[in-house]
């Protein structure tokens, strides 16, 4: 596993693309989840992954000009719709409401999958989506 970056003192160089796109990563996902997501793979292989993604995807990605945040949120529910990435999709899901987005914007981002995906994938990903809200109101 390649080291990140770091100052004198042992931490992230916080000019790194990892400290950057962690930095973003953990205002949109939250702590827990991003915690998680590293923890699970903290010493082995996979590990390099979520480097891999917090860098190029987090950083490169999330931090370019163009698109807010809101609308990177809605573009990745569509993705992830197609893709059937649920594991993802809870967590995007949630990443949307922190960025803005209301439940009816992200239901009608779902239902606009229909006609592009399919009604399957539409309606599989529906009920992760259900799932979230359920659970933001308990």
């Amino acid at each position: 596993m390649t080291d990140s970056p770091t100052s004198d003192l042992g931490t992230p160089d916080p000019d790194s693309a990892f400290a950057n796109g962690l930095a973003v990563r953990r205002e949109v996902m939250g702590d827990e989840f991003v915690d998680r997501a590293l923890a699970r793979t903290d010493g082995t292989e996979s590990a390099e992954i979520q480097r891999y993604v917090t860098e190029h995807v987090w950083d490169a990605a999330w931090n370019r000009p163009g698109l807010a945040r809101r609308d990177r949120s809605l573009l990745n529910i569509g993705v992830l719709t197609a893709l059937r990435a649920h594991e993802e999709l809870v967590g995007h899901v949630r990443g949307g409401l922190t960025n803005g987005l209301t439940r009816e914007e992200i239901t009608e981002a779902v239902i606009h999958t229909v006609g592009y995906c399919g009604a399957p994938a539409a309606l599989s990903a529906m009920k992760v989506v259900q799932s979230v809200f359920d659970a933001e109101n308990a």
